[in-house]
């Protein structure tokens, strides 16, 4: 769908300046925006360096691992209907850790694999469960305490103070995450007890349970980017 917005865009933007006769200024704009791309790209390159090697030492000193103790209570709270010794729950509480540190590339993968084994748990193939809005809200709207990426590219366009935005932005995104956790709360009381996903309905049915082992949360974003994880 998004793909189709963008075409449409494009097609409406050529046909206007043709039909102006301004063809010259969508060609300018198009290497403008091209060159632009790769010199922001470039000026990223060097504060995501920076944060995913902090957060290698964060893991090697075992903060990350404290971190994710700490957030556990928080995570079971949010997701009542996931097993607690599920490998969703460290691909979920390591996305959560790495939106804390604003670094959306690392926490992209991490959130995929959350989604790829909630799906297993789920019922219904078609529909979302509880647990997968749960993580798209959270997601989204993460609370931020360094906001690596906008530093970035304000450091990018010769910002004076490019930090000064982390206050803002943390009260910003503690008011997004409040409000997309109210919603959630919201809307599970309203849809009444999730469907029972598929441990338990195996359990239910006297079949054997399928072996998951648990996973010593969180995975390290770092690993998994510098494994070669997708990025957005």
């Amino acid at each position: 769908m998004v793909n189709w917005i963008w075409l449409f865009f494009i097609v409406i933007s050529v046909a206007v300046a043709a039909m102006n006769g301004r063809i010259d200024a969508v060609t300018q704009a198009a290497f403008d925006g091209a060159k632009s791309g790769v010199t922001i790209s470039f000026g990223l390159i060097s504060i995501m360096v920076f944060w995913l090697g902090m957060m290698r030492i964060a893991e090697d000193a075992g903060v990350l691992r404290r971190m994710a103790k700490l957030l556990s209570p928080v995570v079971r709270w949010l997701f009542p209907d996931v097993p607690a010794n599920h490998p969703a729950m460290g691909y979920i509480m390591s996305n959560l850790s790495a939106n804390l540190f604003g670094l959306g590339n690392a926490a992209t993968p991490m959130g995929i694999k959350a989604m790829q084994e909630l799906q297993k748990l789920n019922p219904d193939q078609e529909t979302a469960t509880p647990a997968m809005c749960t993580l798209l809200a959270l997601n989204t709207s993460s609370i931020t305490l360094v906001p690596t990426t906008l530093i970035a590219i304000r450091m990018n366009y010769g910002s004076a103070n490019p930090a000064e935005i982390v206050g803002t932005t943390l009260a910003a995104t503690f008011v997004a995450t409040g409000a997309a956790i109210l919603a959630d709360r919201w809307y599970r009381r309203r849809s009444g007890p999730p469907p029972a996903n598929k441990l338990t309905s195996g359990h239910a049915s006297g079949k054997a349970l399928p072996a998951h082992t648990a996973m010593d949360p969180p995975v390290s974003a770092v690993s998994t980017v510098k494994g070669g994880g997708d990025f957005v």
